[in-house]
């Protein structure tokens, strides 16, 4: 739950960077909004889920 909600707090900055410097418009902002929704309730959220959880642990891992 919470590299869930990590990743959803880095997106929601990244696309308000992207809506302040202009790389995107509001109209694209709320396709990509609405598309995340939507993707969300498909069958592929478990396996998306699953990609993020085994790339967050990998990051993990990682020694500096």
């Amino acid at each position: 739950m919470a590299i869930s909600l990590s990743v959803v707090v880095l997106l929601a900055v990244v696309l308000a960077v992207m809506i302040r410097s202009g790389s995107i418009k509001g109209g694209g902002a709320i396709v990509a909004i609405l598309f995340g929704f939507f993707l969300a309730s498909t069958g592929m959220a478990p396996g998306i889920q699953r990609f993020l959880n085994s790339l967050a642990s990998s990051i993990a891992q990682i020694k500096f």
